[in-house]
This record gives structure tokens, sequence and C-alpha cells, in this order.
């Protein structure tokens, strides 16, 4: 009882985004409706991380098809665009635009879960253990795997467009960083659960633990969405409705806003080409454990997470969120410049630092550019939004294939002489990605710069500065 009176006396500042509340969406509502970001961080975990090593290791899958399996969801991105604009225009007796996407998305993404192990089962048992066509097994698992990318895409784009729609706009910059912090701890949470479940592996339990997550999905959404979206009047016939080539010419017709779509696919590949690469540049390079590298995780998930407070703080006072994802980049930089310096210097130190920075300036990055999107369209959140997710996960998954592709490439040239006597070492390869990263961020500056002066046809946005300094190349004129 004392502990409970102390806890009513402590300031709201002092925890954790509850100024992030307001009369309309108090924390509670909030956190609730933040609950779809943690069922897609945990469905994210668990392909990405869990079931790629499971599908080498265990089930004896070539490392080919898993990539392409893992990689199949990404075809889906450009979905995105399409689904924010429906959830706008979406005609609904019952009053409501985003929670069918809501709902529907979570359907495929529980779908895709339920049949995923025994697909991987079937796929696994396609050298002979099974009668039947050999396609049988690719086509399920190639199934579960687009279902799951469907239901993530369509969810995740329904559900910030519906936290904008509920957020007013003066504290819609800590609830961004809410969503973007719990899609971390669902991920967070989930490789470790996963990797728990599964320490001792069977067929058996990857049916129990791969389902479980199927049920967790549905009902960390169903309580995301239970009585979030206010029912209004019914809605126009969708005859009455644009059709979506007419939203998207008059959206992406904006310079402004083609621009600022280039700056976010160059700025995402930049901070994750690296993803394929650090952990084995970690070993080969400066000689790190298993245990050590398994820990760049967590700096890059710290550095992200103080990246968002500050962003949230940063933008509740009135900072251009174009301003905020150019330091992002300036970040970036300077923490693959640390990365790129770690090898000659031999210090595990310097690239524990670089890590870390990675993590933050990707964080800016993201909060930033994710920020703008949201003002970017009046009255058509989902398409902004929807165009915002299609281009990152885009830009995203293209470079991380690029990444490791680049680094091979560039290692098989170096052991052969090809670059000359100097260029031999076993760094070479990964420098190379760390030096064209750089590059990208230097051309995502070069495309923010004229943003900050918010070029004529950009919307105001609500949480601009006011201040008319120029940033960047913005200072030149053109």
């Amino acid at each position: 009882m004392k502990l409970s009176r102390a806890w009513l006396h402590v300031s709201p500042r002092f925890l954790p985004f509850a100024d992030a509340a307001s009369p309309g969406l108090p924390l509670s509502r909030l956190l609730r409706l933040a609950l779809f970001q943690v069922s897609v961080g945990m469905a994210g975990a668990l392909m990405v991380g869990t079931l790629n090593r499971v599908m080498i290791v265990e089930l004896q899958v070539s490392a080919w098809l898993v990539s392409s399996m893992v990689a199949l969801p990404l075809l889906l991105a450009p979905w995105r665009a399409l689904v924010g604009f429906k959830s706008d225009t979406h005609w609904s007796a019952l009053g409501w635009r985003r929670v069918p996407y809501l709902w529907f998305g979570s359907l495929m993404q529980f779908g895709g879960l339920a049949i995923m192990p025994f697909a991987l089962l079937v796929l696994s048992s396609d050298a002979g253990d099974l009668h039947g066509p050999a396609w049988v097994g690719t086509a399920a698992a190639s199934l579960a795997f687009v279902l799951v990318g469907a239901g993530l895409q369509t969810t995740q784009t329904a559900g910030l467009a519906l936290a904008t729609d509920l957020a007013p706009e003066a504290t819609r910059p800590r609830v961004v960083a809410l969503m973007y912090v719990m899609l971390l701890v669902g991920m967070l949470v989930g490789s470790l659960a996963f990797g728990a479940l599964l320490r001792d592996f069977s067929h058996v339990r990857l049916v129990q633990v791969v389902q479980g997550a199927a049920l967790m999905t549905m009902l960390l959404n169903i309580a995301a969405l239970w009585k979030q979206e206010p029912r209004g009047p019914r809605r126009p016939a969708p005859t009455a409705a644009p059709s979506f080539r007419d939203a998207w010419q008059s959206f992406a017709g904006q310079p402004a806003v083609r621009r600022f779509l280039v700056a976010v696919g160059l700025g995402t590949a930049a901070f994750n080409m690296q993803d394929i690469v650090l952990e084995p540049y970690g070993g080969a390079v400066l000689h790190l454990g298993v245990g050590a590298t398994s820990l760049l995780t967590a700096l890059l998930a710290a550095g992200a997470l103080a990246a968002f407070g500050l962003a949230a703080r940063w933008l509740q006072r009135g900072a251009d969120p174009y301003r905020l994802a150019a330091a992002g980049a300036l970040a970036g930089v300077v923490a693959f410049a640390a990365v790129i310096f770690a090898a000659p210097l031999e210090s595990a130190l310097l690239f524990r630092i670089g890590v870390g920075l990675i993590g933050f300036g990707g964080g800016l990055f993201g909060v930033g550019t994710l920020i703008a999107a949201m003002a970017l369209s009046a009255g058509h959140n989902g398409l902004a939004l929807g165009a915002w997710g299609a281009v990152q996960a885009t830009a995203g998954g293209l470079a991380v294939g690029l990444g490791g592709a680049v680094r091979d490439g560039v290692a098989a040239l170096a052991s052969q002489g090809a670059l000359g006597p100097a260029l031999t070492g076993p760094a070479i390869g990964y420098s190379f990605v760390y030096h064209l990263e750089i590059a990208l961020l230097f051309a995502t500056l070069a495309a923010i710069g004229p943003l900050v002066r918010r070029l004529h046809g950009t919307p105001p946005l609500p949480t601009a500065s006011t201040s008319p300094r120029p940033f960047g190349l913005a200072e030149f004129p053109g």
C-alpha cells in the first residue's frame, strides 16, 4: 500500500510516454492500440530470426530456398500504398475505415502462421520421406510466408493510420515513438521466447510454438482494435470515392512528395545494407566471439530506443521532422566511419560505439520520416503512410540482399588480387559495403536538404519549426 501511494506522487514526466496520452486518447487506450506493433515485431522475429535458423540447421532446407522464402513478404511491400488508400476511402455500413483492414490483416497473419509449421515439415521432406510431388512443400511454405507478409503489411499500415487519426497533432510525435518502441519490444520478447521454447527442438515443438504465435497474434490484435475507432456516419458508396490511380497521381505528383519518397528509400537502404554483414564483420575481422557478436543486436536496439526518446522530446518542442531525419543520416555517417576505422585500429570498443550510433541514426531517421509522412496528405493519412511503408520495406529488403552480394563479390575480387596488393585483407569486402552506405547517406542528405525549406506544394507540417534558417543543400539557390 505504501508503494502504491508513493507511485501516485511520481510526476508523469518521469513515466515513459506518459505525455503521449491526451484526453481523447488516454495512456491505457494508447498502449492497447500499440499491441498490433507487438504482434508485427513478434512475427518478424519469428520469420527472419528463429525460422531462418530452424529451416537451415534442423530441417536441412537449402539456404537459397530459405532466403527466397524470407524475401517473399517484400514482394508485397507496394501493397501498403493501396491498403492505406483503401482504408482512407473504405465504405462501411458500420462507419469504420481502419478496423476492417486491421481485422482482415490479422486473419491473414493468423492463417499464414497456422499452416506454416506443417508446410515447413513437408518442405523438409521433399527429398523423399513423403510420397507425392516435390513442389507441394515449396508451394505450401511460400503460401504461408506470403500470407504472413500480407497480414503484416496490412495490419501495420491500417494500425499506424488509425493511430494518426486518433492522436492529436500535439502528441503525435510521442505516439510515433511509442509505436516504434512497442515494435522493438515485440521483436525482443518474441526472439527470446522463441529461442527458449525451441531450445529442445522437435517437430511437435515447432508446430506448438508457431501455432501458439498465431493464437497470440489474434489475441494481441483483437485487444488492439477493440473499441478504438469510433463509428461514424455511413460513408459514400465506393463508386463516389476517387480511384486509387487518381489519388496516387495527385499525391505523388507533388515534387516534394517524390523527393521525400526518394529520401526515405535512400536512407532506409543506407541503414539496412549492413544487417547481414555486421555480425560476420565483428567475428571475421575483429575476432569477436559468438556471444560478443550476439550483443550487437542489443546495442542497435539501445541506440534506437535512445533516438526514439530524444526524437519525441525534440518534436514535441517544435523541431522540424526533416531536420531530425537529416540529423539521423549525419549520425549514420559517423557510425559507419567508426565501424570502418575499427578494423585498422583493431578496436572492438570503437566498433561497438559505431554499432550503437547506427541504431541511433536509424531511429532518428525513421521517426523523422514517419512524422513527415503523417503530414504529407491531409485526409489521406493511410495513403501517405502506406507509401512510406512500401518504400521503406522495399528499399530495406533490396539493400539487405545487395549488401551480402556486394560483400561476397568484392571479397572474391580481393582474394584474386584484382583490386591491387593493398586491398587483399578480410575486411575489404565489408569495408566496401560500409563506404557504399556512407555514399547513400550523403545522397539522402542531398534529397532532404530542399525539403527543410518546405518547397512549394508541400502542406505545412504541424510540428515543423518556424525558423527560416536553411539546412544543408537548401542553402543553395534553385
